[in-house]
């Protein structure tokens, strides 16, 4: 049984590129509506929630807007899920014992080690679509148009600022490319300009991974029909990675708004800039408090959620290994 597990990268990659080509296709605009919310500060609020985020974008960019940055996605999104799921298989084959089971300890370390290892598709990826994504906030930020009203109150004055918003369709977002943005990156920064915001992004995908793969594997048993066969349902498996990767989604919620505001090189107008991750986190709880680490937390659940519920269906499933023509005997041979 220790030997029950040998890694087939050609399968894994099959695997990660369905999984997240469909996931994200489906969940992109949420995606999009989660990086907005997190980037506006307070007092400069664009957007109420979600959905208004979303009705606003389609209203001034389109409906294809809401879909910017996610050719970035879909390019990276095949290495990034074979390289997390295909080194959490590894590491949990290297930790388990003689009849392959597995402390909860060795599987949260399992899961530390897999999310160190994404990060080096994660970072770049992240990195260019926040570039993409955010733009249509930006310019809409500019092109509000604020009224000052004063209004009598308790003998006192106090201004109420007020913003009317162009929906109207427009042509004055700006059309940056991720090919663009890289170049741009290369020239000035160098390489190391692609991995600005890795700490953070370590920070959120270590313990994401911490959380979401043990959760994961403990949710997987419960829809076990023996334990002589470890065959789940296809539907628990997508049932299995949905609760588990909202759960672990949210608990690193301030993390993600952490790594986005680091990772976002243009700002609207009065929007800080941070030196590095605890700058950022003491500036947003001094200007906007502790909620501010919340923001856009539903939304990145809804997106992570079915995101790995479907990733861990094909996985399961073996989607990869059946187009390579393997069988359950040659990919698992004892």
């Amino acid at each position: 049984m220790a030997q029950q597990q040998q890694i087939s990268l050609p399968a894994k990659l099959i695997n990660g590129g369905i999984a997240g080509m469909v996931g994200v296709t489906c969940v992109f605009p949420i995606d999009l509506a989660k990086t907005r919310l997190q980037n506006q500060r307070s007092g400069q609020q664009l957007y109420k929630n979600m959905m208004d985020c979303l009705f606003k974008t389609v209203k001034s960019e389109g409906y294809f807007g809401m879909y910017r940055g996610a050719a970035v996605n879909l390019t990276l999104v095949t290495p990034e899920k074979a390289i997390k799921l295909a080194a959490n298989d590894f590491f949990r084959h290297q930790l388990s014992n003689d009849i392959g089971r597995l402390t909860v300890f060795k599987e949260m370390l399992a899961g530390c080690c897999a999310g160190m290892c994404q990060v080096i598709v994660t970072t770049p990826m992240e990195m260019l679509k926040i570039q993409l994504q955010d733009a249509g906030r930006i310019v809409a930020q500019q092109r509000v148009m604020p009224s000052v009203v004063t209004t009598l109150k308790m003998g006192g004055t106090s201004t109420v600022l007020s913003r009317s918003y162009n929906t109207a369709p427009t042509s004055q977002v700006m059309r940056m490319s991720a090919i663009e943005i890289t170049r741009e990156l290369l020239r000035t920064k160098g390489v190391a300009g692609l991995y600005r915001g890795l700490g953070a992004t370590l920070m959120r995908d270590i313990p994401f991974s911490v959380v979401y793969f043990p959760l994961f594997a403990h949710l997987q048993q419960f829809g076990q029909h023996s334990s002589e066969g470890p065959s789940v349902p296809f539907y628990w498996s997508f049932l299995s990675g949905c609760l588990a990767g909202s759960v672990a989604a949210v608990a690193v919620s301030p993390c993600d708004v952490v790594k986005t505001r680091l990772q976002s090189l243009k700002k609207g107008s009065n929007e800080e800039t941070y030196s590095g991750v605890v700058d950022c986190i003491r500036k947003i709880l001094g200007k906007e408090g502790p909620r501010a680490f919340l923001k856009g937390a539903s939304c990145r659940a809804l997106v992570i959620a079915p995101l790995f519920g479907i990733a861990q269906v094909v996985y399961c499933v073996g989607v990869g290994e059946f187009l390579l023509g393997y069988t359950p005997y040659n990919i698992y041979a004892a």
